[in-house]
């Protein structure tokens, strides 16, 4: 966990992620990188001249089996509050439109309803647990569907709904995500989500497995690139806080 927390600080400090006084919704969707999010800011919100508050939020799409009771369970122990926000979105996906890649609509509406429950709660940002892999996943994903340089950035503003988009965790790894989270035990629950591991997310982070043992810094050297503003610009300090195109 001191490593997370380093990592933490460390992202904090280069994109100003985190001011006193902020209200700080965590996107808790049962899996790993959102719980050890949740848990890892749940302590950093005690380090010396942090002093924000944080609210736990659930969006359920409709899915079955899916029991949230291990992380109202967590929430409490951490004395954050817990919002669940069931929603059809599940419903709506596979049942009335039937989508054949329903990963990019899924995601657009379950981020939705995410930003409005966090509005509800009276938050001023959204903290969501992507990590390294995930930042490097999605520069590949756009390079190699959509023709373009992009990925998201640590900190994004979203000036039509008055709230920031943080990403505390993209220094860490998923490696070391994992580790973590086995050692503290968390209470990770099933995505019942049929999409899982069958998505073009799933297909580059293979991709990127073959392609790191060839090239081990492959992925270090790629956050490297996001973050050189002299030649890329995607990771600019200068961006923090922008709005994403």
């Amino acid at each position: 966990m001191k490593t997370v927390l380093g990592c933490i600080r460390r992202a904090d400090a280069d994109f100003d992620l985190i001011a006193p006084g902020d209200r700080v919704a965590v996107g808790v969707s049962g899996g790993k990188d959102s719980l050890l999010l949740l848990e890892a800011l749940a302590r950093y919100r005690h380090f010396p001249g942090r002093d924000f508050s944080l609210h736990a939020i659930t969006v359920d799409m409709g899915l079955e089996p899916f029991d949230l009771a291990p992380i109202r369970a967590l929430c409490d122990a951490l004395e954050v509050p817990y919002t669940v926000l069931e929603t059809d979105i599940a419903k709506i996906i596979f049942e009335l439109r039937r989508e054949e890649n329903p990963c990019a609509l899924c995601a657009r509406m379950r981020r939705g309803a995410l930003l409005d429950a966090a509005q509800a709660a009276g938050c001023t940002k959204v903290a969501l647990g992507h990590h390294r892999e995930d930042a490097v996943e999605t520069l590949f994903m756009s390079l190699l569907y959509e023709g373009r340089l992009h990925t998201f950035h640590p900190n994004t503003f979203l000036p039509d709904r008055g709230l920031a988009v943080i990403r505390p965790m993209v220094y860490v790894s998923e490696k070391h995500i994992l580790h973590v989270v086995k050692t503290l035990n968390l209470p990770i629950v099933h995505n019942p989500c049929p999409q899982d591991g069958h998505s073009r997310r799933q297909e580059i982070k293979d991709l990127l497995k073959t392609l790191s043992r060839d090239y081990p810094r492959l992925k270090e050297y790629t956050l490297s690139a996001l973050k050189n503003s002299n030649q890329y610009g995607l990771w600019d300090k200068r961006q923090a806080g922008r709005d994403e195109p």
